[in-house]
């Protein structure tokens, strides 16, 4: 959850999380759409439906519990070098380094690291550089204490270089360059996009279709998008939002449905709107839902060979 999360928008996800899914077992065990239930809100999903897939093969080849070992812990789904080794040293005193965001930053300015970092290529030194600096014991507690030392001291601006441990030693501090140190890597530019979503009404019910493979979101119930306006469309309102370096203007149509529309097909669902909290939605869909207002019949009545039970999954 603290992958691209901070602590405080972490806190009350986590408690919710873990009082539901106390174990590796109870969390294997669960439906997909559970677990995404309780993680909507956090965004980057990907995540979540890998945490879920980690458990249950931990659960498959390691008897449920979860493996010491950074290799066996790096071949889980979605757990990187970073995540094995926090694991293995703060959990199991594996005498193996962490870099991360504050980390990275204590020990390109203690040594002077003036090259781009982030990424596997740029922080392949750091990594090496962290190695040398482990203690013969008491791992959990350095990585820890290294990570605190970043978080507190050795900020990204204006560091407390007067009350920093290291600060004889630090390169950085000596050289002036605390301002300058670490290089970040070059940010992708920002792309603003727009697009359409479509409120489809039938008999006090509206459809939402699950998101595909590959797809923003997959796996999620959301809105059906579409390429511009008709002429039908009444506007309900806007909502933006971001995801990754995208910045989307959305606009939120109500237009009847089509008759293919109506037809049953794998991932579409007609709802009522309060049955809609109890799916996993995508956060934009959900304050798409907020513009709903009322419930209102639809305006194409089942008639014409139009079918009358809900399309199915």
């Amino acid at each position: 959850m603290l992958q691209q999360t901070q602590v405080e928008r972490v806190r009350a996800f986590f408690t919710r999380f873990t009082t539901r899914f106390p174990t590796v077992g109870a969390l294997a065990r669960a439906r997909e759409a559970d677990v995404l239930r309780l993680w909507e809100g956090l965004g980057y999903y990907r995540r979540a439906r890998q945490l879920h897939e980690a458990a249950r093969v931990v659960v498959a080849r390691h008897d449920g519990a979860v493996p010491r070992s950074p290799t066996d812990l790096r071949a889980l789904p979605g757990v990187g070098r970073y995540t094995a080794h926090a694991i293995a040293s703060i959990a199991f005193g594996v005498r193996v380094p962490i870099i991360e965001a504050n980390s990275r930053r204590v020990i390109a300015r203690l040594v002077g690291h003036d090259r781009p970092v982030g990424g596997a290529a740029g922080d392949e030194p750091l990594w090496r550089i962290a190695e040398t600096l482990l203690p013969s014991r008491d791992v959990s507690r350095f990585n820890q204490a290294l990570m605190d030392l970043g978080a507190m001291i050795c900020t990204p601006a204006r560091p407390r270089c007067d009350a920093c441990p290291l600060a004889a030693s630090c390169v950085a501090h000596r050289t002036g360059r605390t301002g300058s140190i670490p290089v970040p890597t070059a940010r992708p530019s920002v792309q603003r996009l727009r697009e359409t979503a479509v409120v489809l009404r039938r008999d006090g019910r509206v459809l939402v279709t699950r998101r595909g493979a590959g797809e923003w979101w997959e796996g999620l119930w959301d809105f059906p998008r579409s390429v511009g306006h008709r002429a039908e469309d009444r506007r309900l309102g806007k909502v933006a939002y971001t995801v990754t370096r995208h910045r989307v203007t959305c606009t939120v149509v109500e237009r009847p449905p089509q008759r293919e529309e109506l037809r049953p097909a794998r991932g579409r669902r007609w709802v009522s709107p309060s049955a809609l909290t109890a799916l996993p939605l995508a956060a934009p869909a959900r304050r798409i839902a907020a513009l709903l207002g009322p419930r209102r019949g639809s305006r194409l009545r089942r008639a014409g060979g139009v079918p009358a039970d809900p399309p199915v999954e």
